[in-house]
């Protein structure tokens, strides 16, 4: 890079700087952040075609394009980026964590398929939500059987689901 061009570089910046921030800033709708980052792309790119600049028009002129062109381009970038809109992405997690769940009840229903059909009978009534005294009523055992049944079925899916 030669003297004359870091000279008008660092002349051009110092002049236009307020300019391209403030093209920037409408480009991005106000927001300062990616206006400043936008600004130093621009200047990156104004450094990079110094070469190029000819002198048939004035450098404010020049800038003036370098800065609508990189806004521009940025704008054409983020518009083909695929934006998901929050409750797309909610969504997705929601199925992911469905999909998790299915997952835990397919190894569960697997478990509970190993057990003794007495036993199988008793857990899948309490998956169902019945009340100890109505499970002890249709089995025709206490509810404080209904209870020390129900323990000792949880503890053998537990072995049975931490051996899969």
């Amino acid at each position: 890079m030669s003297k004359k061009n870091q000279q008008l570089f660092e002349t051009v910046y110092q002049q236009c700087y307020p300019m391209v921030l403030q093209m920037c800033l409408g480009f991005v709708k106000g927001n300062s952040d990616l206006a400043n980052d936008l600004s130093q792309e621009v200047f990156i790119n104004i450094w990079n075609a110094l070469d190029k600049f000819k002198g048939k028009s004035t450098p404010k002129t020049w800038v003036y394009r370098i800065t609508v062109n990189t806004c521009l381009q940025y704008l054409r970038k983020e518009k083909n980026k695929t934006k998901l809109p929050i409750e797309k992405v909610e969504q997705v997690l929601i199925d992911e964590s469905k999909e998790i769940d299915h997952q835990q009840n397919q190894n569960l229903y697997r478990a509970i398929g190993q057990l003794e059909e007495l036993d199988r009978l008793l857990i899948m009534m309490v998956l169902e939500e019945q009340d100890y005294d109505t499970i002890a009523e249709v089995l025709g055992i206490t509810p404080t059987n209904v209870r020390v049944k129900i323990h000792r079925i949880k503890k053998r899916l537990k072995k049975i689901l931490d051996h899969e």
